[in-house]
């Protein structure tokens, strides 16, 4: 079943050629390979667009079963770990022409270049991440321009950071703030960076370019480290839009994160749906780090907004941009949010066929095992709010919490 916009939950009939009238596009790309850790995000916005799709990731989530046909490591392979080399290696028995890459492909960008031979590729090049993904050539753009980002010092007995200051200890190639922790002196090991703390909300901006222009298509909230999802020190567990501010507040993000977006499209040459990760601080925006592929925020923001977001990165390869105005946009909710839910402990799921009932995603297969510190599925709300969305979420974990069994 496709989606389009209409009420949350509403289930319309399929029109994915209507989608695609009057975009010139070949038509192999109506079947596009998904490839990723987790590609059931990708794969909803893309039929809920109206595109066919196949899923290559590590999960093969039951609802990413339903959706559309694919392989998963976990399910297909005896268990493979998760391996990117290892999806890449498959991809190359498959014989779809265009592919879209999902998180943990943008730290990878030699395995980027093997997905794309033969095929177009719906996403930045690998030349393109290796420079954005590059914290101090990215401090430099942004400086550059005018535009603010930590202080960030790399692995080496010659930079020594002031002691005065808090700094964290950061992977070089970061996701989602994993391994993320408070410095707190040392030598700084090979892989990993320093980089300023600063205080403030955590935030995400998305945008979709052409490679020299870029829209904003939202802000949000991040949620990061709260243990109601089962979530540590700087790790994300999700989104709420909008952000929780005062309406002058917002209207200042909001016109700082268009001007980054601009900045980086225009110094980067990105292309298709990226986001970038900040911290809002005493009322301006520092950029921490950018995503240049699909953002896990993009959820939200089309459950508020309404608008196909994977149809917009698709038509950006063709050089068309939306018209999008956040300014103006019409919301189909007042706000949304999405969690992450980590298991705590080793945990067994029992009968999952509900939960999708429960706005639950990435639902795990029934009797599934699933061990301390992984993802057990993710929660969405709607509400008059983000702090009500923020209570669903918390509501609906305890209720997924209570339908596992530990060790």
């Amino acid at each position: 079943m496709t989606f389009r916009p209409g009420a949350v939950g509403d289930e319309q009939e399929p029109d994915g050629d209507a989608r695609l009238r009057g975009l010139i596009l070949p038509a192999e790309l109506l079947m596009i390979l998904l490839v990723g850790y987790s590609v059931r995000l990708l794969a909803e916005l893309a039929v809920r667009a109206g595109y066919d799709v196949f899923a290559l990731d590590y999960f093969g989530d039951a609802d990413l079963r339903a959706l559309c046909p694919g392989l998963s490591l976990r399910r297909d392979f005896a268990g493979q770990p998760y391996d990117p080399r290892v999806l890449v290696r498959l991809a190359t028995t498959l014989n779809h022409s265009a592919v879209v890459y999902g998180a943990s492909f943008e730290n990878h960008p030699a395995l980027v270049a093997r997905l794309a031979q033969g095929r177009r590729l719906l996403g930045n090049s690998p030349a393109t991440l290796r420079k954005v993904r590059d914290p101090f050539r990215l401090g430099h753009v942004l400086r550059s321009a005018g535009r603010l980002f930590p202080e960030t010092l790399p692995a080496g007995p010659g930079h020594r950071p002031d002691p005065g200051r808090r700094w964290l200890l950061k992977p070089l190639r970061s996701g989602g703030g994993h391994a993320v922790r408070v410095w707190s002196g040392g030598t700084v090991p090979a892989g990993m960076i320093l980089q300023e703390y600063r205080p403030g909300m955590v935030g995400s901006a998305v945008f979709v370019a052409d490679g020299r222009r870029a829209v904003l298509l939202g802000v949000t909230e991040q949620l990061v480290g709260r243990r109601a999802f089962g979530a540590r020190d700087f790790r994300y567990c999700g989104n709420l839009v909008p952000p929780r501010l005062a309406p002058a507040e917002l209207t200042a993000l909001i016109d700082e994160a268009q001007a980054v977006a601009k900045v980086l499209t225009e110094a980067f040459g990105l292309r298709g749906l990226n986001g970038v990760d900040f911290v809002w601080s005493e009322g301006r925006l520092w950029t921490i780090e950018v995503n240049p592929r699909p953002p896990a925020s993009l959820e939200p923001l089309e459950m508020v907004y309404g608008y196909q977001t994977f149809d917009f990165h698709v038509r950006a390869f063709a050089g068309d941009l939306p018209t999008f105005d956040l300014w103006q946009a019409e919301r189909r909710v007042p706000a949304a949010g999405k969690a992450v839910l980590y298991a705590t402990e080793d945990v067994t799921v029992g009968d999952t066929s509900s939960w999708l009932r429960w706005e639950t995603r990435d639902v795990p297969h029934p009797g599934e095992r699933i061990s301390q510190g992984r993802p057990i599925c993710t929660l969405r709300a709607v509400g008059p709010s983000p702090a009500a969305c923020l209570h669903r979420l918390r509501r609906r974990a305890r209720w997924i919490r209570s339908r596992v069994s530990g060790k």
